[in-house]
């Protein structure tokens, strides 16, 4: 058990690494073009990605996460694994190069043919991925990862910022993208050497663990991208780009938080899965360490979402900033219950994932069409919101049912947490009144860095308050009081 403790806590470290150089270039590359372009520009290529997204998971086949589930993979598993991928995406590209004009004719916007085209060959050099890489995720081996991972997003950013320096146009979204794909497939192989060869022996085998999981993942897409196709149909690109660019900062923080930890839990609860007291503990234990660093951050985020916009992309994104508050806090909450997913997987439980992700689809669909027809983009905020609680709570239902673990206690393990959060946001609040409405951007700057320094003041002061006010009990404060203190010995002993 502590060697497999060592190992998440190495395997977190990498991935936080590689997720945070990813998205401080992500998060670079997004207010530089955010200056460059045109919120229809980003408008209208979401447009495009959301539908590809979408017919990818509708043929999803989920081959990495039945590698993972497997005990002993072979050569003959890899394989097969990238035949069918590579036919899925040969396929599939082809199909959706060739609606392009259709797509574009029902949307009005020709150039959203161009869009289909490119992304039609995204889909096929996606299929060529080297379905060795999974491994080092089951082997919890993470620094080939950040290789990987640094590499593309780093080449897609150069890319897609000297395009937009050149041309000043949408096709600066869609380069990167590409290049940074072809380099994570070039890479890839570089890195892991692996070639493939054709065959469909074990394909059987591969779907019967992934058939569940490839129907809720599909569900899953469609649940939280058809809400873009409709604000592309009925309102607009230029609302659409607010959307996009809105949820994407939005999510950022949250995602950031609690991926590196994550991707290492289904791997880690599938040896504990046939050990429910074990299982049990160590899910409480992430679960708690995630919410607690995930929350004030996603909070945080939507308490500086006027000035950070203002800073980072100007006057002409202020319209995200609605969609900033509120998703960013919304998400955040969210995480009390997200790790249910890769705790059904570790259980076997896909079907019960799917009838979840189903269930949730149909709360979700009329809320945002009512809202969107009701009050415009508004209404598709509050739509979200609404939807993200009830998620929350179902969640939360699916946990106590595959594990036991009663929702108060899943509660109770995050309220010096929740506490903590709120006592960050009056004083961020009551911070925000000192400043002036109209300022240049040293001010905005000055602001955004005097909030996130009183945010992370409040928050960590008031959580150790409440912690030894509790006794110091076992915890996140104790979890990371212990990381800090490996990660400082293990500085000192190189040295």
């Amino acid at each position: 058990m502590q060697n497999l403790s060592s190992r998440l806590a190495r395997g977190s470290l990498w991935i936080t690494a590689s997720r945070g150089l990813v998205n401080a270039l992500g998060f670079i590359s997004t207010i530089v073009l955010a200056r460059l372009l045109l919120p229809s520009d980003f408008g209208l290529v979401a447009l495009g990605m959301t539908m590809l997204l979408i017919l990818q998971s509708f043929t999803n086949l989920s081959l990495a996460q039945a590698l993972v589930h497997h005990r002993e993979p072979t050569r003959g598993h890899f394989d097969t694994a990238w035949t069918l991928n590579m036919l899925r995406g040969l396929l599939l590209g082809g199909l959706f190069s060739a609606v392009g004009p259709v797509v574009a004719a029902f949307y009005g916007d020709p150039r959203l043919a161009n869009v289909i085209y490119a992304f039609g060959l995204s889909i096929f050099m996606s299929g060529l991925a080297n379905p060795r890489r999974i491994m080092l995720q089951k082997e919890l081996i993470f620094w080939q990862d950040f290789v990987l991972n640094v590499s593309q997003k780093m080449i897609g950013v150069i890319v897609g910022i000297a395009v937009a320096l050149i041309y000043r146009s949408y096709w600066a979204l869609i380069a990167g993208t590409l290049v940074g794909q072809l380099a994570q497939v070039v890479i890839s192989y570089t890195v892991l050497p692996f070639r493939p060869r054709l065959t469909l022996k074990h394909a059987r085998e591969l779907w019967s663990f992934s058939v569940w999981l490839a129907l809720s993942q599909m569900i899953n897409t469609i649940n939280w991208r058809f809400d873009q196709l409709l604000i592309g149909k009925f309102l607009g690109s230029t609302d659409l780009g607010y959307y996009t660019v809105g949820n994407n900062l939005a999510v950022m923080p949250t995602r950031e938080a609690t991926s590196p930890l994550t991707q290492t839990l289904f791997p880690a609860f599938s040896k504990f899965a046939n050990e429910p007291g074990r299982l049990r503990h160590a899910y409480q234990r992430a679960q708690a360490l995630v919410t607690a660093i995930a929350l004030p951050l996603g909070v945080g985020m939507a308490l500086i979402a006027e000035p950070l916009v203002l800073l980072a992309m100007g006057e002409k994104w202020l319209p995200a900033t609605a969609v900033i508050e509120a998703l960013a806090a919304i998400i955040a909450v969210q995480t009390i219950g997200s790790q249910v997913v890769p705790l059904g997987m570790s259980l076997g439980a896909t079907r019960l994932l799917f009838v979840r992700d189903t269930q949730l689809f149909f709360v979700r669909l009329p809320l945002i069409m009512a809202g969107m027809y009701v009050y415009g983009l508004q209404g598709v905020i509050y739509a979200r919101v609404i939807t993200g609680l009830v998620a929350t709570l179902v969640n939360m239902l699916m946990i106590r049912r595959l594990i036991a673990l009663p929702v108060r206690k899943q509660l109770g393990a995050n309220l010096r947490c929740i506490l903590a959060v709120l006592v960050m946001s009056a004083a961020v609040w009551a911070a925000q009144r000192m400043f002036a409405a109209n300022h240049g951007l040293v001010q905005l700057l000055f602001e955004v860095v005097t909030l996130i320094g009183i945010g992370a003041f409040t928050y960590g002061a008031s959580s150790a308050a409440l912690w030894m006010i509790g006794g110091r009990p076992a915890g996140p404060e104790r979890e990371m009081l212990d990381l800090a203190g490996k990660a400082r010995a293990r500085f000192f002993n190189r040295g």
